[in-house]
């Protein structure tokens, strides 16, 4: 089996004995000469340190091996909105709305911080942590109108910005007829929004996030919250799709 996750599963072994291996007494050498060492295939791998990763990198390679769902297609990223940014903005209402025992109107990631995209045909662990490599919490804001329409106005100038629970329109480089959960944008309301604690705190220039009247953790990875859903998907006998309703109409 052709494995996709190299680069995760280097990531979560190094964090794997990180936190099983006791530290080693060093001393640094004083007689070393040369420290710019190309580490590549001309280094040949100790073979005591090989002993010891060993029974990791098999616990590892098992773990990110693991199929937990199907995609009849794969699901990538495109401008204003796209199956993999949906399929994820609407993934962090599902399961960020339970635990936050509130409705959320409102969802936002960005496509710098989906990695890759998801495969068509089996998806593995490996997959959903090269999708999403970084320990994202999930936090809940609470947004004043004006901090709303700053972040549609963001999300038309960079059209890589994906908005779930909405709407609208792009006219003459501005965003119209936004909707919130069908209903009119309305300017003088505050609305909540799901999000990463990344992007909640200014990343990808999201600076408009800080102004931000309430901030609430939700208790859970944007990782764990992908995995789970396509657990949940795959344990209802549902395949990884998307909902590819037009969320986003650009007016020439």
């Amino acid at each position: 089996m052709k494995i996709r996750f190299r680069k995760s599963l280097g990531v979560a072994l190094v964090a794997l004995l990180v936190g099983a291996c006791q530290p080693l007494a060093w001393q640094a050498s004083p007689s070393l000469a040369n420290t710019d060492v190309p580490v590549d295939s001309t280094i040949t791998a100790d073979p005591q340190t090989e002993a010891v990763i060993a029974p990791y990198r098999r616990q590892v390679t098992e773990k990110m091996s693991e199929v937990i769902g199907f995609a009849p297609e794969a699901l990538g990223k495109a401008e204003y909105e796209s199956p993999l940014g949906n399929f994820v903005v609407d993934l962090q209402i599902a399961q960020s709305q339970p635990l936050y025992g509130k409705p959320i109107d409102l969802s936002l990631t960005t496509n710098g911080g989906l990695r890759q995209p998801l495969p068509k045909g089996e998806i593995n662990v490996g997959d959903v942590f090269e999708l999403m490599p970084f320990e994202n919490e999930l936090v809940v804001l609470t947004l004043d109108g004006s901090t709303v329409q700053e972040l549609f106005d963001y999300a038309v100038e960079k059209k890589w910005a994906p908005i779930g629970g909405a709407t609208y329109t792009v006219k003459n480089g501005k965003p119209t007829d936004i909707k919130i959960g069908g209903q009119p944008f309305d300017p003088a309301k505050s609305y909540t929004l799901v999000t990463s604690d990344y992007l909640a705190g200014g990343g990808d220039d999201l600076n408009m996030l800080k102004k931000a009247t309430k901030t609430e953790k939700v208790g859970l990875l944007l990782r764990d919250a992908i995995l789970q859903q396509i657990r949940q998907l795959t344990a209802a006998g549902q395949p990884v799709t998307a909902d590819t309703d037009s969320r986003v109409t650009v007016l020439p």
